[in-house]
């Protein structure tokens, strides 16, 4: 169970200041991964080979392709965008939409519901162009809301920077450990930093797309909320290994 809390006393599953904007995102993207080929729950897409194929024909269409994306063809420039709602597995969508649930609510309330929808978008757009312009060559599709999360998670960090963070972990017998929020993102980015420095071109995960998304995430919530509105709260959540 995933709970979380401002510090101040109010619950934030109940109210009307209820997070609908993290709430439609994960149900969009689950709902679309359910009913596209990725779930292999649709019969309409077929089995075995067939399904293999719609898969991928699914991802180049509605993923960014970054040596396609700089053809000119007119449907490129919203490939960043519908990317953001594609996953490849079960995994990639449970784990994006975990992160999404334990700190977009919070996020979400500080921000507002309209400027937390447009910098959920803007970041994860922003945030697959770097990957895309640093790979320009490449022919991996890439897709997720893993641009958009980890921006989520740099604007968190400055703005509960006293937050807590209880996380279980798989390698300590899933004991549950208690630490602050900034110490486990900024541990997250170590991770990333040092992953895409080791990254190729191989098919993998889009590392070098999740650092310029926490970074863009930060530098906003710093430059557009400054010192005053940083808020000291609590957040408790139970997390496995699985990342954006």
């Amino acid at each position: 169970m995933i709970e979380t809390s401002s510090g101040r006393g109010r619950p934030w599953m109940a109210g009307p200041g209820r997070p609908w904007v993290t709430y439609g995102l994960i149900v969009s993207c689950c709902l679309l991964f359910v009913i596209g080929p990725a779930s292999g729950l649709n019969p309409g897409y077929g089995t075995g080979g067939r399904l293999v194929e719609a898969q991928s024909t699914y991802f180049e269409r509605w993923g960014v392709v970054p040596s396609a994306l700089w053809s000119g063809a007119p449907d490129q420039p919203l490939a960043p965008l519908t990317a953001l709602f594609v996953h490849g597995n079960w995994l990639h969508l449970l784990g994006n939409m975990l992160f999404l649930y334990v700190f977009g609510a919070m996020t979400e309330e500080r921000m507002g519901r309209v400027q937390f929808a447009v910098f959920y978008l803007v970041t994860g757009y922003l945030a697959l162009l770097g990957y895309a312009a640093a790979h320009a060559d490449s022919a991996q599709t890439l897709v997720g809301a893993s641009g958009s999360i980890s921006g989520v998670l740099g604007a968190f960090l400055w703005l509960f920077p006293r937050a807590r963070v209880t996380s279980l972990f798989p390698f300590l017998f899933f004991l549950p450990l208690r630490f602050p929020a900034w110490a486990v993102l900024i541990f997250w980015v170590a991770l990333q930093w040092l992953a895409a420095r080791q990254a190729d071109d191989r098919p993998g995960v889009a590392y070098l797309a999740h650092l310029v998304g926490f970074t863009l995430g930060f530098l906003y919530a710093w430059g557009r909320f400054g010192r005053t509105t940083r808020v000291g709260g609590a957040a408790r959540a139970s997390e496995g290994e699985s990342q954006p």
